[in-house]
């Protein structure tokens, strides 16, 4: 029988989530199926009855079947699940049951944390996330139990495992930082500057309480020294990964209605998006990037929006922005077991360069509307299209993305091309 781990409550006050029926995780979301739920839709004997086998195969794994719109087969008229409308909630797939909650399992605990790719949780809506562990343990157990299971806990740097209270100190300097009394594109750049000094750094000989005092040193200094490291443009280099690395977030291969395609064919398609991405300039316009997304908008569109600190909704944005960033690092889902079994410090490097993505995505929505600069509804499109990939995508995982964020951290480039965006 498995273990049961404890599930530590997200600690982020004030984050809510109810459902709230809006169907949004029904559309354009692929959910991968385990055995057990195959075995749960073929007895429920939907082949027969909507003409069709509701799972697909792609890439190796099984998938629910989609509509030509990205929409879920199941997805009815009104926005409810047919299965769940038929069967009961405990009848859909356990992916299904368990989103938006999140839980990182380390050695002793399992962190709760919540996805910001579902709407309710972006408009922080329903009960208080603190008072629902009993529901995602409960629902964990029944189909996911390997995620209140004991794994190993997240190295500090590659190579360098934790000790004790070393990524506690680190979590409560980066939310204090994040949560500060200072414009959030300070803030933003705060982080980027720390997340490429630690990644720098040499650590092999600083543990403990050495490693502590050294983060009471950076971080109580942080904010006199950001004036005087200055900030050039981004090299064109520095842009084309940061555009390949929005890509990379974005991307969502998808097993569609009438058949998926095989995985030479998809891969090179894959491929070619992201070349595209990669050399994306002025007129040129941006590749495809979902249901509800904009279309036939130039890369030099975007450039003309301006950044999210010229929003007149800019109070709310930067609510969102820190909310989720600090659910985000709460909720464990930046490093360990959540995202990759990546170590701590490269996983903050990944956060900051999310934090990029959705910068540039706002925007990107907001050119889509003729706005000439970002408001809460496209930092609401953006932070949920950037977070639903976050664990999910196994080549944001890969060398690919290693690669690109030791580029990036070279020369400032995570500071630069944060700065960019806010």
């Amino acid at each position: 029988m498995p273990i049961s781990l404890p599930i530590l409550p997200l600690a982020t006050p004030g984050q809510r989530y109810s459902c709230h029926g809006c169907g949004n995780c029904c559309r354009d979301f692929t959910v991968q199926l385990r055995d057990a739920d195959v075995v749960r839709l073929h007895a429920q004997g939907w082949e027969a009855r909507i003409g069709c086998d509701p799972i697909v195969r792609f890439r190796g794994k099984r998938y629910l079947r989609q509509r030509e719109d990205g929409a879920c087969i199941f997805l009815l008229a009104d926005g409810r699940c047919q299965v769940h409308g038929e069967f009961g909630f405990e009848a859909k797939p356990i992916a299904c049951q368990l989103f938006p909650y999140m839980l990182a399992p380390t050695e002793s605990t399992s962190q709760m944390g919540v996805s910001f790719a579902c709407q309710s949780v972006v408009e922080n809506r329903g009960k208080l996330l603190c008072d629902q562990t009993a529901d995602a343990l409960r629902i964990a157990l029944r189909g996911v139990s390997e995620v209140v299971r004991p794994a190993r806990a997240a190295p500090l740097a590659r190579g360098r495992a934790a000790e004790p209270n070393e990524v506690e100190s680190l979590t409560r300097h980066l939310v204090g930082w994040i949560a500060r009394d200072a414009p959030l594109s300070e803030r933003l750049d705060g982080l980027a500057w720390m997340s490429q000094t630690l990644a720098s750094a040499r650590l092999g000989g600083v543990r403990g309480t050495r490693f502590i005092e050294l983060l009471d040193l950076l971080f109580g200094s942080l904010a006199g020294e950001l004036p005087h490291h200055p900030l050039a443009t981004a090299t064109p280099r520095q842009v084309s990964l940061f555009q390949n690395a929005i890509f990379a977030r974005t991307e969502d291969p998808k097993p569609i209605a009438h058949g998926a395609p095989g995985r030479v064919v998809s891969t090179i398609s894959q491929l070619r998006r992201s070349r595209a991405w990669r050399r994306g300039r002025d007129a040129m316009s941006v590749p495809s990037i979902g249901v509800g997304w904009p279309i036939a908008v130039t890369f030099d569109g975007v450039a003309h929006v301006d950044r999210i600190r010229a929003s007149t909704e800019r109070v709310e944005c930067d609510e969102l922005l820190s909310r989720w960033l600090r659910t985000s690092i709460e909720g464990g889902r930046v490093w360990g077991s959540s995202y990759y079994g990546w170590s701590v410090i490269d996983g903050l490097c990944a956060l900051t360069l999310s934090a990029a993505a959705v910068g540039w995505l706002a925007r990107f929505h907001a050119a889509g509307s003729s706005r000439e600069r970002p408001g809460l509804v496209d930092v609401q499109a953006a932070v949920g299209r950037i977070d639903r990939s976050a664990g999910r995508a196994v080549w944001l995982g890969g060398w690919s993305e290693r690669m690109r964020m030791a580029y990036l951290i070279e020369q400032n480039g995570l500071r630069r091309i944060v700065a960019a965006q806010y």
